[in-house]
């Protein structure tokens, strides 16, 4: 999957549905996704989102989940 600013993030927890606790592990606000509301935002938001969201850089993020997905591929 390639990753960008505009890639959705249900699209990629379909893919990937195990990325979400990795990403928690990198920054704790991603812990808002598992709640009822973060997961109504996960359906329409994207990268960008998620950066503004917690304030880490989209290029960041995208890195980290190469790495994630690199990593869970070992």
């Amino acid at each position: 999957m390639e990753f960008t600013k505009d890639t959705k993030l249900k699209e990629i927890l379909k893919e990937y549905p195990w990325i979400l606790d990795e990403a928690i592990k990198m920054n704790p606000k991603f812990k808002v996704a598992k709640t009822p509301i973060g997961k109504a935002l996960i359906n329409k938001a994207d990268l960008a989102e998620a950066s503004k969201r917690t304030g880490i850089d989209v290029d960041t993020i995208i890195a980290k989940l190469k790495d994630f997905i690199a990593e869970h591929e070992k």
